[in-house]
């Protein structure tokens, strides 16, 4: 079965803005609480074809997962694949568009995530072997709660700082539009602005083109 996503940016900047959100969530919400803190290396990959990887990691997943893989390699548009090694656990991502929004950043998305029993290195050398190229190398350290059933994390990120994300996650299509709705009206309790899509892939383009300068250091840009 599919999962779809629903996910706001909030670009957050500062440590001290990253507290204010914390306070105002536990305000809004007295249950809400740290669920979990991680760090985490992402990266990207451009220029592939889904069905060529989908033979590639078939092997290495459940029935249930190669399934899921298929579906999407059939339908999908656009899409982004990306590698995550979440502490100790390597995971394959792939998003894909619904409706307008991009692969990478969009508000609405269909996903695919499933752990890969390798190290992130051996993932990503079978994702290049099947046709893709690197994009980016992204790191930050994370934190997730979750708030009025919002998943809600703070990440630091290299070249972006302090970012939110809030995030709700459905199994039908239709239940996109209210999974939106709950997000949008969290955010505005705790008065925080989404990140507008055009500035968001201005800063994801300079990213890309820069990513060496930013992989693994607290360094930060600023891209109106």
């Amino acid at each position: 079965m599919h999962s779809y996503e629903v996910e706001i940016k909030s670009l957050l900047g500062s440590k001290e803005r990253a507290d204010e959100v914390r306070a105002a969530m536990k305000k809004a919400d007295t249950a809400c609480a740290l669920t979990s803190r991680n760090k985490q290396l992402n990266h990207y990959f451009s220029d592939g074809q889904l069905n060529a990887l989908e033979k590639t990691v078939s092997p290495h997943i459940s029935k249930e997962a190669q399934k899921s893989f298929h579906d999407i390699a059939e339908k999908a548009k656009e899409f982004s694949v990306r590698t995550r090694e979440k502490d100790s656990e390597v995971l394959l991502v792939v998003k894909a568009s619904v409706g307008d929004d991009t692969s990478a950043n969009g508000i609405s998305r269909i996903e695919f995530e499933e752990k890969i029993p390798m190290s992130l290195e051996t993932l990503d050398k079978m994702i290049l072997e099947s046709g893709f190229k690197y994009q980016a190398k992204w790191s930050r350290e994370r934190e997730e709660y979750l708030c009025r059933g919002v998943n809600v994390t703070l990440d630091k990120n290299a070249g972006y700082g302090w970012l939110a994300e809030f995030e709700r996650v459905v199994n039908d299509k239709q239940q996109l539009a209210s999974a939106e709705k709950q997000v949008r009206t969290l955010m505005q309790e705790l008065k925080v602005e989404e990140l507008p899509q055009d500035r968001l892939e201005r800063m994801f383009a300079f990213y890309n083109s820069h990513w060496g300068e930013y992989y693994g250091t607290d360094r930060i840009f600023v891209i109106e």
